[in-house]
């Protein structure tokens, strides 16, 4: 088992993970500061971004880019600069540093190397609209961003249908329509959801009611700002190893009275009863007969 210490390891940096305000520069808590001023290094998701972020606080600290884009080239030499001593904070644009955003890859690095690494607490979107929001706080499942095409989607909220927490995602302004219409294809029409936008903002908004009503509101009214996406477990789990109640065809009909479209609800049978998917559709449109 390895155990490290933030403090017991002297002969190396410390890598720290800050997290940065959301939206209301309000939120960034006295030890965040203290800790960008201190370190000699901050790996910034854009440091653009982060400078403005730094100006506001009348911090000097220099600042190196750590993105998707450059994670191998970049973490060898973060690596070499911590085992030098240096102390390193990384930090993301906005929230938590590795949760949707870059992180992950330089702290499984950093503890291989036993590199000390240490957290700092802070703003984080999806918990912040989770208790806001209505739904069950807890048990919660959080899974950030679905990927973008439809099929893929799909694929993704088939595997979650029949989880009774509440799930986290989060959206995209320019594809929040398409994702709302995927997740009322496959969750289900009626399956209750909140929206939260520009949390923390001038303009935050949470936005209340079932995955077809969200669906059809945008349809006249354009996606702005970031968006959590919050949808409620499902209350009545369909057992994925059993047979279910009544004939396939009957539990198609059955999914489709919850809410489920036809082909979500012939690709939820197929698979709680091990069928093949195109032997089902053929059955239940009566094709063939």
């Amino acid at each position: 088992m390895q155990q490290v210490s933030s403090f017991n390891n002297e002969q190396t940096g410390r890598l720290y993970l800050v997290p940065t305000p959301i939206g209301n520069l309000d939120d960034m808590t006295f030890r965040a500061i203290k800790t960008l001023r201190a370190v000699d290094l901050i790996a910034a998701e854009d440091t653009r971004h982060t400078q403005q972020l730094l100006n506001h606080f009348e911090i000097t600290t220099r600042q190196i880019s750590f993105h998707e884009h450059n994670t191998e080239q970049r973490i060898p030499e973060l690596l070499a600069k911590l085992k030098a001593g240096q102390q390193i904070a990384q930090c993301s644009d906005a929230g938590m540093p590795s949760i949707s955003d870059p992180g992950k890859e330089l702290v499984a690095a950093a503890v291989a190397a036993g590199i000390p690494v240490v957290p700092l607490p802070g703003a984080n979107a999806g918990l912040t609209a989770l208790i806001a929001s209505g739904l069950a706080p807890q048990p919660f499942y959080f899974y950030g961003f679905l990927e973008r095409k439809h099929q893929q989607q799909v694929s993704e909220l088939q595997a979650l249908v029949n989880r009774p927490e509440t799930m986290i995602f989060y959206e995209a302004p320019h594809r929040l329509k398409k994702t709302l219409a995927t997740l009322a294809e496959v969750l289900g029409n009626d399956r209750q959801a909140v929206l939260a936008r520009e949390l923390t903002k001038r303009y935050e908004e949470f936005s209340r009611g079932t995955l077809a009503e969200l669906r059809d509101y945008f349809i006249d009214h354009q996606p702005r700002g970031e968006f959590v996406v919050l949808v409620a477990g499902n209350d009545h789990p369909a057992d994925e190893q059993g047979a279910g109640e009544g004939t396939p065809v009957e539990q198609v009909d059955q999914e489709i009275e919850r809410g489920l479209s036809t082909n979500a609800a012939i690709k939820l049978v197929a698979k709680r009863n091990r069928l093949n998917r195109q032997d089902l559709y053929r059955e239940y449109h009566h094709i063939g007969e």
